[in-house]
């Protein structure tokens, strides 16, 4: 039983090595290429460590850790969703509950209810730690967009209200950060990194 049980975790772990070439559409902030899923889930999962004393008192940080490097492991099958893309967005959920079953499936039992639960934590928005882990998720993107005078913004032609709408994750999930964030989007505009 013991080595059936290995083999399903080996197999998982190498499956997820697929999230290294799912593409996102922000760039790295030097602007030289796209970031893959599994850059991205790295990167905000060490956000999560660094920002930690800005989460709301009640967030579990370990388990946003967790979050943030699980979260997207779906895209495997899913693939990503551009945030701005409305149409996408339509069989997002529905893709990305189908690639759960099986990608979470491939576990043995007890691992596979503990992922899938954290994942659906994150999914469902309604604890102070999966707010948490959404707040950095949003910031990540955002901050490349800055970083590369408009990014993703400029070529997907994305405006003010549509970076405050989709930005509104933050006040929730870390509202010690959102007076922040609003500063930089003025400045983001003012710069011309994004239109109004």
């Amino acid at each position: 039983m013991e080595n059936n049980r290995l083999a399903q975790q080996i197999q998982f772990i190498l499956e997820i090595d697929k999230l290294k070439h799912i593409l996102r559409q922000t760039l790295l902030t030097d602007g030289s290429r796209r970031e893959n899923t599994a850059e991205h889930s790295w990167h905000i999962a060490i956000m999560a460590m660094v920002l930690a004393e800005y989460a709301p008192e009640e967030t579990d940080i370990f388990c946003a850790i967790k979050m943030l490097l699980i979260h997207d492991l779906v895209e495997i099958d899913a693939g990503d969703t551009f945030c701005y893309d409305t149409q996408g967005y339509l069989s997002k959920s529905e893709r990305e509950i189908a690639a759960a079953n099986r990608i979470f499936g491939l576990l043995p039992n007890d691992l596979e209810s503990e992922l899938r639960e954290i994942w659906e934590e994150f999914e469902s928005q309604d604890t102070p730690t999966s707010k948490f882990a959404t707040a950095l998720d949003r910031i990540q993107p955002f901050l490349h967009n800055g970083a590369t005078k408009g990014g993703t913004w400029k070529i997907h032609d994305i405006n003010r209200s549509q970076v405050m709408k989709r930005m509104a994750a933050v006040e929730q999930g870390t509202p010690e950060l959102w007076g922040y964030i609003q500063q930089l989007i003025d400045g983001f505009v003012k710069d011309g990194y994004l239109k109004l």
